[in-house]
């Protein structure tokens, strides 16, 4: 296994925080604010860690079912 070296660590979080950036600025908050708590908290672990995956579990939606809940977020998926 290779190792990841200092500035490859650096780099993988500076690519975290501007993702997390750009899911924040490009969120309606407003609908956002509007959905029940844990449909709220499932956006909120999204716009931070950007785990469709998870974010799905904490809501109990598949994965398709909570995509289309943050696509009215307007909220993209950075990659």
């Amino acid at each position: 296994m290779s190792e990841v070296t200092p500035s490859q660590e650096l780099f993988r979080k500076w690519e975290d925080r501007e993702a997390r950036e750009i899911r924040r600025e490009t969120a309606d908050w407003d609908f956002i604010r509007r959905r029940p708590p844990r449909v709220r908290v499932a956006l909120m672990y999204f716009i931070e860690r950007g785990d469709r995956y998870v974010a799905a579990k904490i809501v109990s939606l598949a994965v398709d079912e909570f995509n289309k809940v943050r696509m009215r977020a307007k909220m993209p998926v950075v990659v």
